[in-house]
């Protein structure tokens, strides 16, 4: 049986579970993960439609020969002739769905033109979105999810190594991201992203690398990922370039207390937002609660961010087998700011870190 089978067949016990009679996903993240197919993305609609009893495309003619080589699902194709409408409702009457107020799973991801498509074709559907189903399915990684994160987490190690061997005065934050990027490239892994901030711009948590200019004395934050084997990586590490400040010390410190006392949160059974509230309250006792300014973390998976998320106010109980990152940051306004990021899988006994580099990394 191949993993795209496994996943369905989870699928089906979850909507089982779940008195869910149809889950309806776009060309998403959602439709890789489950199916394989990853089809071009246009206005064209394409749909994977999933009962208990059938699973079958709705597919633009002109892409099905491509799409056909990653699944064995059946194909209802339409061409830009006739539109949709009657390769829809053909997929949707094999699959059971022409009963009345059906408990319909909806792709959050999906183009709205999509949804309003497949829900128009519908007699009274109850709609949710696919947090109970197919996300949390995403959660729990299988063994081979989680190598191919860690061995995209030990590249980003590596790269984030030899940005920090060549740092320079003089060098501008795009030629810090330049010298990450080609060694992505030249060992197999495709950017994702990269955040890289010197002095005051590190305290904007989503700066956009710029031309500014590294200087003797100066924080230092580098935010990035890549991708390779189809699956990201993501970490963050700040530092001084030059004597470290007492200040910075012991702002760098609390972060990494912060960091630890998530860690120490994070169980299975336990929720969320006391991961979050563990990291916050460490912050907070050290008088920078204003200064932590977003979430704790987010999942990793096929996405940069996924679920579960991190935040103050989920509910959601954590699993064995979810990845998410735990990146408390702190941010002064005008001078510097310092995230500390680590991306884990929960294990039975606790977090176990992906990344390999130490978190409090001096020059």
């Amino acid at each position: 049986m191949s993993i795209h089978d496994t996943r369905l067949r989870a699928l089906r016990a979850e909507m089982a579970k779940t008195d869910t009679d149809l889950c309806i996903l776009g060309p998403s993240s959602h439709m890789l993960w489950l199916t394989g197919v990853d089809p071009h993305g246009d206005e064209r609609p394409v749909l994977v439609i999933v009962s208990q009893d059938y699973a079958g495309f709705l597919m633009p003619a002109l892409n099905a020969d491509a799409a056909r080589q990653n699944t064995a699902l059946p194909f209802h194709t339409w061409g830009d002739e006739v539109g949709p409408a009657q390769a829809l409702s053909d997929v949707l009457t094999q699959a059971g769905a022409t009963r009345p107020d059906l408990s319909v799973v909806l792709d959050e991801t999906m183009r709205a033109d999509f949804a309003l498509l497949v829900l128009d074709a519908l007699d009274s559907p109850r709609r949710r979105f696919t947090a109970d189903t197919v996300g949390r399915l995403r959660g729990h990684k299988d063994a081979a999810e989680v190598e191919a994160l860690i061995a995209s987490a030990r590249l980003n190690d590596d790269a984030v190594r030899a940005a920090m061997a060549q740092l320079k005065v003089g060098m501008t934050e795009r030629d810090v991201q330049a010298i990450i990027h080609d060694y992505y490239k030249a060992h197999g892994a495709q950017p994702e992203f990269t955040i890289i901030g010197f002095g005051a711009n590190g305290a904007f948590p989503h700066h956009h690398t710029s031309d500014a200019v590294l200087e003797d004395n100066m924080a230092v934050l580098i935010d990035t990922g890549c991708r390779i084997g189809g699956y990201p990586s993501d970490m963050t590490r700040s530092f001084w370039f030059g004597t470290e400040p007492d200040e910075y010390r012991t702002i760098r410190a609390t972060v990494d207390h912060a960091v630890k006392a998530a860690m120490a949160a994070a169980r299975p059974g336990v929720k969320a937002r006391e991961v979050d509230a563990a990291a916050r309250g460490v912050i907070e006792a050290a008088g920078y609660g204003p200064k932590f300014v977003h979430r704790t973390g987010h999942g990793l998976g096929i996405d940069v961010h996924e679920g579960p998320y991190i935040t103050a106010t989920s509910e959601t109980v954590l699993e064995e087998g979810n990845v998410f990152s735990i990146e408390p940051g702190i941010y002064l306004a005008g001078r510097f700011g310092v995230r500390l990021e680590e991306i884990v899988v929960l294990r039975k006994d606790g977090p176990e870190i992906l990344s390999a580099l130490p978190r409090m990394l001096d020059l």
